[in-house]
């Protein structure tokens, strides 16, 4: 005499959907039939089936109970390898609690990381530059991102850069020219006060990072834009002290 799938069930604390997905899965052994044809349960399948939920509570898969098998001994590197799991997701579940704590006390947009939220959601940018934003906080290592984020603390640091902003794409040579050689001087300043942004090793992967950099300018910003942008990218590669820096434009 044993019990039914609904009985054992019960007395395991779980369901008998549970207990038949088990054995579809080969958690659990199929029980010996009554003549009637009812499955009869016995202690053996209650306690593996208790240690099935007791493995579950605690975090395992059934993909990781499995291959442990259904042996009673102490199975330590299971569950070293699960509490190494454990610890990374709490670390993960932290720093989670941190971000949402800064977007709640600062509104910050959702969308970038915390090194830069803050300062963005203060910054007053275009919707253009705020999806460059989003996509620079993408390419840049940890610590450029810190310097990112001050830089869009310091609205001034390029005083020429609304003109940029507003600059119209059939804007004229004379305009462009005179454009870019106003920015070059406040983006070398930049370089001095953030080097961080402008070393290679500010981009996770530097090479990467130029490519999909040269591709979301020419996505985000307008043909007079992309112009005076490349401008400044080939007189930036010109020494300061070298004339024709400043005129190769």
């Amino acid at each position: 005499m044993g019990w039914s799938t609904r009985e054992l069930s019960e007395l395991a604390g779980t369901t008998v959907k549970a207990v038949r997905h088990y054995h579809e899965v080969g958690l659990l052994t199929e029980p010996d039939r009554a003549a009637n044809g009812y499955k009869q349960y016995g202690v053996t399948h209650l306690v593996r089936l208790l240690q099935i939920k007791r493995l579950t509570d605690l975090g395992f898969s059934l993909a990781q109970i499995a291959a442990m098998g259904d042996a009673d001994e102490h199975p330590e590197q299971a569950l070293r390898t699960l509490d190494a799991e454990l610890a990374a997701t709490i670390e993960r579940l932290q720093r989670a609690r941190v971000e949402l704590a800064l977007i709640l006390r600062h509104s910050a947009p959702t969308d970038l990381p915390p090194e830069v939220a803050a300062a963005a959601a203060d910054a007053d940018l275009s919707d253009t530059d705020r999806t460059f934003v989003v996509f620079m906080s993408q390419m840049l290592s940890p610590s450029a991102l810190d310097a990112y984020g001050e830089l869009l603390r310091n609205p001034d640091a390029v005083p020429a850069g609304p003109e940029l902003d507003t600059l119209p794409a059939d804007a004229d040579e004379h305009t462009r020219s005179e454009l870019a050689a106003r920015l070059l001087p406040q983006i070398r300043d930049l370089m001095t006060a953030y080097p961080e942004l402008f070393e290679p090793q500010g981009a996770a992967n530097p090479r990467r990072a130029a490519h999909a950099t040269e591709v979301a300018i020419e996505d985000l910003y307008n043909p007079a834009q992309v112009d005076v942008l490349r401008r400044l990218g080939r007189n930036l590669r010109t020494p300061p002290d070298d004339p024709a820096g400043d005129t190769d434009t």
